[in-house]
């Protein structure tokens, strides 16, 4: 190991941790500063900037942020609300499981923030401690976004994966990461059942109803009144989500089929359009298809959070993508030879390096883009590394930063959802763990025996 080599290194880790402390677009700018350090400084070529997942990013982000408009998230939220409340008595897993499958469809997470009152009042009125559906939901979403087909995060991910000489693409990485994470989400929900006391036996709680604090479960049940009946949507709103929905399920078809896209004269014969170009053109589409659907307001459509949260990704994709890429192809035979035997005869210390980054920087994208080039360049079936990576993502919970985390403990008036004060110390951090770690260990089993 060299001392360029050792200098390079900490130049990255330093661009990350100096970006993880600006937060946001902070990450991007952090990124590219790196960037100019290694080729100005060291000397190194540029490595080549994710400009196919910038693309797919900018397209998905569009599309789903005219969705959100148009009203099509509340219409999701409405919808999830009802899944919900027609199975109480089951809500520690059934609240995960449709909160997976609607931020799997939107690409994003942040339809669970309309949800959690909804878990709340459910998990309280039936008897059920909320921090266990709370948590499990929360948590879930960490992985989910490694299971959807417009998410920032596949985005990173099939512009790694999808190109010789690993050929992974979205319908394999899917096959490999929606099994994972349901199994992770069903143990998770299970153990979850066994953190905590009932809600009769904690006498913390008893102790805010004999104050009159807290209303008691048995008062609240009575109350008839429903947290759904309060979310509404329209009828533009429901058939603009029904059409992004169908452009997710158009663009699973087309990779999973690939004779279904057009295909052109390579010199070697007829080859597909990849991938990345039928997502950005499938998004295209369904983004005009909404605006005459939907007919939302084009111009409120920035500041939509989706947009906004795109964004974000985007450019702190870009920085430190571009940066990792540089570092990469500039010691690619060392870490082939070094890093490479260390993966080999350690596999899950990749998992690990994934878990680390995500808990660090609480971002998908940026850990994905970060660790996964490493991953392959040293040599891991890309198989057994998106399984890895789908569970290792969990870890942007692993401290209790993030806005739903918040928001969970903020609508739990029991206060059984706490953030905690030494850290590690929060209610979310068993789940998030118990999640991360079974998602992991079914992943890699999954991509190593199939793929």
């Amino acid at each position: 190991m060299d001392a360029k080599f050792v200098l390079e290194a900490l130049v990255v880790l330093g661009a990350i941790v100096m970006g993880t402390r600006a937060g946001g677009v902070g990450v991007g700018l952090w990124g590219g500063l790196g960037t100019f350090v290694l080729v100005f400084v060291f000397g190194e070529a540029p490595g080549e900037p994710p400009a196919a997942a910038i693309a797919i990013i900018l397209a998905v982000v569009t599309s789903a942020a005219m969705m959100q408009a148009a009203g099509g998230i509340d219409w999701m939220v409405a919808v999830a609300a009802r899944v919900i409340e027609r199975h109480p008595k089951q809500i520690t897993l059934i609240a995960p499981l449709t909160a997976f499958a609607f931020s799997v469809g939107a690409g994003t997470s942040n339809i669970i923030y309309p949800l959690l009152p909804v878990i709340y009042d459910v998990s309280y009125k039936n008897g059920i401690r909320p921090s266990r559906p709370l948590t499990v939901t929360v948590v879930q979403s960490g992985i989910a976004l490694a299971a959807s087909p417009v998410s920032a995060a596949m985005a990173a991910m099939l512009t790694l994966t999808d190109v010789e000489p690993y050929n992974l693409g979205l319908t394999q990485i899917l096959a490999i990461t929606i099994p994972a994470c349901l199994v992770g989400i069903v143990v998770t929900a299970l153990v979850a059942n066994r953190l905590g006391k009932e809600l009769d036996d904690d006498p913390q709680i008893q102790a805010k109803i004999e104050a009159g604090t807290l209303v008691s479960r048995h008062a609240a049940a009575a109350d008839a009144s429903s947290t759904s009946a309060n979310l509404t949507y329209t009828a533009r709103g429901r058939n603009s989500a029904l059409a992004f929905l169908f452009g997710v399920l158009a663009i699973v078809v087309l990779g999973l089929f690939p004779d279904l896209r057009p295909s052109f004269d390579s010199g070697e014969g007829p080859v597909p359009i990849d991938m990345t170009t039928t997502i950005v053109m499938v998004m295209f589409v369904i983004g005009v298809l909404i605006l005459l659907i939907g007919r939302p307001d084009v111009k409120t459509v920035p500041d939509m959070s989706v947009f906004k949260a795109g964004m974000i990704s985007a450019i702190a994709l870009f920085g430190i993508a571009w940066l990792t890429a540089t570092f990469i192809s500039a010691h690619e035979a060392f870490i082939i030879d070094t890093v490479g035997a260390w993966v080999t005869d350690w596999r899950f210390l990749f998992a690990v390096a994934v878990f680390l980054v995500a808990a660090l920087t609480t971002s998908q994208s940026t850990a994905t883009r970060t660790m996964v080039p490493i991953g392959l360049a040293a040599g891991l079936a890309p198989g057994v590394v998106t399984g890895m990576w789908a569970g290792a993502l969990g870890g942007v919970y692993t401290l209790p930063a993030n806005g739903t985390q918040i928001a969970a403990a903020n609508f739990d008036l029991t206060g059984t959802t706490k953030l905690g004060t030494k850290l590690l110390d929060h209610s979310f951090f068993v789940p998030m763990l118990v999640l991360s770690v079974t998602t992991i260990a079914t992943g890699a089993l999954i991509g190593g025996v199939f793929f």
